[in-house]
């Protein structure tokens, strides 16, 4: 029987299996289309998205995570959509987020769409945190890589501080010439004193905070240490500051080398490294359909440039001149933009007004800016302007101070004449939150205020602060305590410190839980506050030694903030001073008399009981003398049979550079700050990503938001700049591609400015953590630094304070008695 002869016949059971097969899929589309209804109009744009690149911008509190969540859901479901498609042929999407915590509450997000929504498997999806995700890559790949995980280790943020200064010293030996230039500084005469002191700043502050800087921003978009030379050609600087910010970086690379170190860049490096070659490229590729990243505004350029790697079609790209090439892959080339077609299926969702981390890591917002330009000119620029999480008032104060803020900023100019409108450099991007729709699937969307719903205070001082927060909140908690969840945000934990001592007593008195955020933190600083002050006591003449136990007391405030350099040039003199010798001022004779008395201690006491006093000498609390404790008894088990200071040193030295001694949690961070029947002291910083009820925001001073850019004292020998930013800003500068890298003065007035602009923004996401009712303070009366919080002095408010009492009147609450509208 030929087959032109042959006439198929279908079973009837196999019949019955394609109709089942069609009716299946026609019910998958129906739950497909019930999910995207329930969603806000931005989140839809996300579900529709079903290849190509795509930027998401959107507000606080419109749902990024769960418009990311039902998008990746959809997606993997239309992959069912097809009666040829096979779960076998099937790729996997790729989420990638900041954090660990954001990682399990998206993946746990996704899953439940697909179990409870769409009735699918659970798979078809990886979520990662960004390194986890270069991790994965380079270790399937560990020939490519030169990651061999058997031989290597992630150095720790000790371990890195102390090869910092390892390579600090080590650059110092190397070159003379140009350590004796920092040392003549703009003038010196030589008084040996003097030299003594601008040394100890050059060796522990200047030089190593320059080499932490440029490392982090030069590693985290790829630059080695040659092309910052080839950089520094083109400055003019007496310093050269990047050529030796190149000779830091190359000495800190030889040592982690040396010593088999990685850091979490050379995670990123060594995916890149696979992604370069063609055969690994195509194998990674294949497996992914396609890649969203949430929080893009706080990438790094090589983070940007591995998702849009991982992100491109193989088999589209093959034998193209695009992204796909191999060549195109090379890690010394600066990062680009990707070329918008189909060729790459990348979704990128952020909110560039809420960049925060720019000053301080290597994150930069303007990749991501780019990008929704970018796609705003091929029309593949979502917008999430809905929010549900605030009340109306507080949606337009946060409005109001963008707006303001953004015009504030095109009035200056420059001192090198360029205007402030340069898109790169205005602190927000305009963008407006609205209200949700009526009939938003969000329960409670734009809860109804509390009161007036925004309350703006001007206090005598601080300590009426206190008084007019804790009556707030007394009145809030007493209302229904068990559901009340509440928050001080704070912009450094000086504050929050301070704060937690005034209010303690208070929540004691009314059955309010008092939670400080900074206290675990300061808690887990236990061993390297011990660590520095034994080390003191063993080595009194070391100024290192010296140094590091007065830094842990002005810490602790047990003594007053002063030129520790000084002090810690010429130990014998500052400990021991002469008959001869001029008075020491009061603040150093406390200092010196403290240090003595420690020192005492060492000779009266025995070693095992060291560690417990010393607990006491730093007035630790309870909680950390629990710590104390708990160190001391680890300690005296490890050094059993070997009684030594030695020994003691090394197990605690052991400890803080494995940081292994901080405690365990049990309890998911973010549902532990934003507990119900909970008073929450946390930074502004903390809170990005949570909300409360209700937000207080005391100390709204111009001082902290923007702040002033300063120079330290002891470091101003060198000029009216830090070497530091000045290196950031130059490296930014070559980064973005601008005509040429500028001088000294024109970077440090740009760093200025991204400081500034950072510091509103940072402002923006403290105001938009209030659900219902958003506190703002600014006392008349407050400390010009935290480390002296008695010392009070007039502040001027921050600048959007005034514009916000003007544009908000009735919000205006008279300090001497709360109104009883305010109840």
């Amino acid at each position: 029987m030929s087959d032109a002869n042959f006439t198929a016949t279908v079973p009837p059971e196999s019949l019955q299996s394609k109709l089942s097969q069609s009716s299946s899929i026609s019910s998958l589309r129906e739950k497909i289309v019930e999910i995207r209804n329930g969603l806000r109009p931005g989140q839809q744009q996300m579900a529709d998205w079903d290849s190509g690149p795509l930027a998401v911008s959107a507000v606080p509190g419109a749902g990024k995570s769960t418009g990311m969540a039902a998008a990746a859901a959809i997606a993997i479901a239309r992959q069912y959509d097809s009666p040829e498609s096979r779960p076998s042929s099937r790729r996997q999407i790729v989420v990638v987020t900041f954090t660990r915590s954001a990682a399990a509450n998206i993946k746990a997000k996704i899953r439940k769409y697909l179990r409870e929504d769409l009735s699918l498997p659970q798979t078809g999806f990886a979520v990662y945190t960004l390194h986890g995700l270069a991790l994965n890559i380079a270790s399937r790949h560990p020939d490519l890589s030169g990651l061999q995980l058997e031989n290597v280790t992630l150095i720790t943020p000790s371990q890195s501080h102390r090869f910092i200064r390892t390579a600090v010293e080590q650059w110092i030996a190397n070159n003379p010439g140009q350590y004796l230039r920092f040392l003549e500084g703009q003038q010196f005469d030589g008084e040996e004193t003097e030299r003594l002191r601008r040394q100890s700043v050059l060796r522990t502050e200047v030089l190593p905070e320059l080499a932490t800087t440029v490392i982090h921003e030069a590693k985290s978009s790829g630059i080695p240490p040659e092309k910052l030379r080839e950089w520094s050609q083109q400055t003019t600087d007496a310093y050269a500051i990047l050529s030796v910010a190149a000779g830091l970086y190359e000495q800190y690379q030889n040592l982690m080398r040396s010593r088999d170190f990685i850091d979490y860049d050379d995670m990123i490096l060594a995916a890149l490294r696979v992604l370069e070659n063609d055969s690994a490229r195509r194998s990674e590729q294949n497996q992914v359909f396609a890649v969203f990243e949430d929080e893009a505004q706080d990438s790094s350029p090589l983070q940007t440039r591995l998702l849009e790697i991982l992100a491109s079609d193989a088999e589209e790209n093959a034998g193209t001149q695009g992204r796909g090439d191999a060549e195109t892959f090379s890690l010394s080339e600066s990062p680009r933009l990707p070329i918008f077609a189909s060729l790459i299926n990348l979704v990128r969702v952020g909110d560039p007004n809420q960049a925060i981390n720019s000053t301080f890591t290597p994150a930069d917002p303007i990749y991501f800016r780019q990008f929704c330009e970018e796609c705003d000119r091929v029309e593949r620029l979502a917008t999430m302007d809905r929010a549900g999480r605030s009340t109306r008032i507080i949606i337009e104060a946060a409005n109001f101070a963008l707006k303001w803020i953004n015009s504030q900023w095109a009035v200056g100019a420059t001192n090198n004449g360029q205007l402030k409108t340069d898109n790169r450099q205005m602190p927000f991007r305009l963008q407006t939150i609205r209200s949700v729709n009526s009939g938003d699937p969000q329960k409670d969307a734009n809860p109804a205020p509390v009161a007036r719903g925004l309350e703006l205070y001007t206090p005598r001082d601080i300590n009426q602060t206190v008084e007019l927060l804790s009556q707030r909140v007394i009145e809030l908690f007493a209302e229904d305590p068990s559901n009340t969840r509440a928050a001080v945000l704070v912009r450094e934990n000086r504050q929050g410190r301070w704060l937690a001592e005034a209010l303690t007593p208070v929540c004691k008195e009314h059955n309010i839980i008092l939670y400080d955020v900074g206290e675990r933190d300061r808690r887990s600083h236990v061993p390297q506050e011990i660590l520095a002050l034994l080390q003191f006591c063993d080595r009194p003449h070391s100024p290192d030694y010296l140094k590091a136990a007065l830094e842990a007391l002005v810490q602790r405030q047990l003594i007053p903030t002063q030129d520790l350099n000084a002090l810690a040039s010429l130990p014998e003199d500052f400990l021991y001073p002469g008959p001869l010798a001029a008075p020491q001022p009061e603040p150093v004779q406390k200092a010196s008399h403290l240090c003595r008395s420690l020192l005492r201690a060492r000779l009266e006491l025995p070693l095992y009981q060291l560690i417990s006093f010393l607990a006491l000498a730093l007035n630790y609390d309870q909680a950390e003398l629990a710590t104390a404790d708990k160190l001391a008894e680890r300690v005296n088990q490890q050094i059993a049979g070997n009684s030594s200071m030695g020994a003691i040193l090394s197990v605690l030295s052991e400890i803080v550079s494995s940081e292994r001694f901080e405690p365990v949690e049990t309890e998911d961070l973010e549902a532990r700050y934003t507990r119900a029947g909970q008073l929450t002291i946390i930074t502004m910083h903390k809170a990005k990503g949570l909300d409360w009820d209700y937000v207080f925001i005391p100390f709204l001073h111009e001082n902290l938001i923007p702040g002033k850019f300063w120079v330290p004292p002891q470091s101003q020998f060198l000029g009216n700049f830090t070497l530091s930013e000045v290196a950031r800003a130059q490296i930014r500068a070559a980064l973005h591609g601008e005509s040429g890298i500028p001088d000294v003065e024109q970077a440090w007035e740009v760093a200025k400015n991204l400081k500034t602009a950072e510091e509103y923004r940072l402002l923006y996401v403290a105001m938009t953590r209030a659900k219902r009712l958003l506190w703002i303070s600014a006392a008349q009366k407050a400390p010009f630094t935290w480390n002296k919080p008695d010392n009070l002095q007039e502040q001027a408010p921050c600048p959007v304070f005034p514009a916000l009492k003007r544009q908000f009147p009735e919000c205006v609450v008279n300090s001497a008695a709360i109104p009883k509208q305010f109840v």
